[in-house]
């Protein structure tokens, strides 16, 4: 009789299952799971996200750019870069300031490159927890340096992301983007709109000047396919200083009279 005994995996260890068709409920599950122990182990509770583009160049990269003789569009957009830093760190200041023993108001992004390794940046500044909501895409790979390296995550499935993005949101600014930026307002501002979200969210679109070029709120007013309410779903801001006391005014208003984290 043949001595070498038939090794066997179990199923959870079985790499080929975990990835097959038949894993998939698994895989989803563990996109839940996985995040939900990490926040619990950091105590983080609540966040403010900051959406934006990728593709928005950070200061040296913008440098590195101009002295290669080069022209781009997204310089236009460095100022917001520049911007979602400050308003991160100032945001991530205030809430260390609060002398809770939770960790509240966590900035979270996508954690790629852009506006979203600006905020991540502006909150490491700050010397914050901050968070970093990857997802595996062909043209963007990996984490940006500022993410805290313990809520750092790589999703595969967007709606997962998503699901983590809004679940501990409190509030939202939405920087200047593209496809995916849109993708994330509108999916948020439907669901508010719906009161899927009870919970109170403060929502701030960022950038009068990108803004007012990109999305015509009043025509969908005019046509009739968004009530004028709905507007009020919204705040308008273009500077640091508007969008911190706006932010920092609603969270304190809605979440900080009761002192158990609601999620």
């Amino acid at each position: 009789m043949d001595d070498e005994r038939l090794k066997l995996l179990k199923a959870y260890e079985d790499p080929a299952f975990l990835r097959s068709r038949a894993g998939r409920p698994l895989r989803i599950l563990s996109e839940y799971l996985h995040p939900e122990a990490r926040f619990g182990a950091n105590q983080v509770s609540d966040t403010i996200v900051i959406f934006g583009s990728a593709r928005v160049p950070s200061p040296e990269q913008a440098e590195l750019l101009r002295n290669s003789g080069a022209s781009h569009p997204s310089l236009s957009l460095l100022r917001y870069y520049e911007d979602a830093r400050e308003l991160s760190r100032r945001l991530t200041e205030w809430s260390k300031g609060l002398q809770r023993d939770d960790r509240r108001f966590v900035v979270c992004t996508g954690g790629g490159p852009g506006i979203m390794e600006a905020a991540n940046r502006g909150a490491s500044e700050a010397r914050g927890l901050n968070i970093g909501l990857g997802i595996s895409l062909p043209s963007e790979q990996g984490i940006n340096d500022y993410t805290t390296r313990e809520l750092a995550f790589e999703f595969h499935y967007f709606f997962m992301r998503k699901y983590w993005f809004m679940y501990m949101a409190k509030a939202l600014v939405v920087m200047p983007g593209g496809f995916g930026t849109l993708d994330e307002m509108f999916e948020v501002l439907t669901l508010v709109q719906n009161r899927k979200i009870k919970k109170p969210v403060a929502v701030v679109l960022y950038g009068a000047d990108f803004w007012d070029r990109v999305m015509n709120f009043d025509a969908l007013v005019e046509f009739g396919v968004i009530s004028p309410e709905d507007l009020s779903l919204f705040h308008r801001s273009d500077s640091v200083d508007d969008a911190f006391e706006y932010v920092s005014s609603e969270l304190t208003r809605h979440h900080l009279t009761d002192p158990t984290p609601s999620m």
